[in-house]
């Protein structure tokens, strides 16, 4: 199959929205998509990334906004002219079809010459390696072949864009990073332009060239993989893109960029995010990556701790620790600890990531004690 050529430029969408009944499931969606990106939709259950999907694909209607390709506004075209392919959580293929019945179906129905849908089928069955079970039903597959058929279905029809809801949710963990590394491969060697809604943010920064990280039907920020793990605009975002210690503290004094915090039996500098970081209550977001278990005790942001559980994982170990004041600290170090060890941690400042503790309409919104000890 030759490299795919995108029917458009980039895709718009304005306010996109939409409501069901008096609760709003999508609110004000600004998103312009590059002809041949890789944008994943990413947040929990809920947040937005399906009903942003189906809008797209059509088999939403909006109640607010608009979506354009190019200079044409498609938010008003039937789901079925605007040549997008979609690929389901559930697969939803045909039971009673072959493989390559499945694959060749779409083609069938826009009527092409029975050569050509040969041809075509051919071709994306070789992509997706799967010569030797064309003859044989989606029953007789396993959920990683056929989850290829899907992705062949939709890949045979050259569409402009691919829709894909959370497409290895159903798969055990194997075959979860080959079909990763399949969709990343098909997308590449065929220059389609993706959208990929999931819920895994390993799986997003893998996939993806800019993540949109969505919270109650609102984006809360879209940037590349880089940018989303290295600085998050907010705790939402932190909490989702793996800082999995988020410590509500008081900062005791903010100078620029720095700011001085303390609580829970500890006094840290860390590095505002954002210009709404006064004195006060914080949130204060910190990677288990970035948390160093160390021998001396440093000149600042030192912070001890008892190790209560670890966890072999090869290279590194997950170790939870807890302080004096009852505080759980997640580490990842390659250091050989185990329960019951006396530890002093450190974290750079830069690290440190400290936010306000009001979410994005302005009301208090701070994890619990619970959900920080977790």
């Amino acid at each position: 199959m030759s490299a795919a050529v995108s029917a458009f430029n980039e895709l718009r969408l304005d306010g996109v929205g939409r409501r069901f009944g008096g609760v709003d499931a999508l609110t004000d969606l600004d998103l312009t998509i590059r002809a041949g990106e890789f944008i994943a939709l990413l947040g929990p259950s809920g947040c937005g990334k399906s009903t942003a999907l189906n809008c797209i694909a059509g088999l939403l209607p909006l109640t607010a906004g608009s979506i354009w390709q190019d200079e044409k506004r498609i938010d008003t075209v039937a789901p079925e002219k605007r040549g997008f392919g979609m690929v389901f959580q559930n697969y939803a293929l045909f039971p009673h079809m072959s493989v390559r019945r499945n694959i060749a179906f779409g083609l069938q129905m826009q009527r092409l010459s029975r050569p050509e849908v040969s041809r075509r089928t051919d071709e994306a069955i070789r992509l997706v390696q799967l010569e030797e079970h064309v003859g044989k039903l989606p029953g007789q597959l396993s959920g990683g072949q056929q989850q290829r058929v899907a992705i062949a279905r939709a890949v045979v029809l050259e569409p402009a864009l691919v829709l894909m809801d959370e497409p290895l949710s159903n798969l055990d963990a194997k075959l979860r990073l080959e079909m990763r590394t399949e969709i990343r491969r098909l997308h590449q060697s065929l220059g389609l332009t993706t959208v990929y809604v999931t819920h895994d943010q390993e799986e997003a920064l893998s996939l993806a060239d800019r993540l949109v990280v969505l919270r109650s039907g609102r984006v809360q920020q879209i940037g590349t993989p880089e940018e989303l793990h290295a600085r998050p605009e907010n705790w939402h975002v932190a909490d989702f893109m793996g800082y999995r210690n988020l410590l509500t503290l008081t900062a005791t004094e903010v100078s620029g960029g720095r700011v001085a915090v303390e609580g829970a039996g500890m006094q840290l500098v860390g590095t505002a995010c954002g210009d709404g970081v006064r004195e006060g209550q914080v949130i204060v977001a910190l990677r288990p990556d970035d948390v160093e278990i160390v021998d001396a005790t440093p000149s600042g942001n030192a912070i001890r701790a008892r190790v209560e559980l670890v966890e072999y994982q090869g290279k590194e170990r997950a170790v939870e620790a807890r302080t004096g004041a009852g505080q759980v600290i997640h580490v990842r170090t390659p250091r050989r600890v185990a329960p019951g060890d006396d530890v002093t941690l450190t974290i750079d400042p830069s690290r440190v990531l400290v936010y306000p503790s009001t979410d994005d309409v302005g009301e208090l919104a701070v994890p619990t004690l619970d959900r920080v000890a977790s």
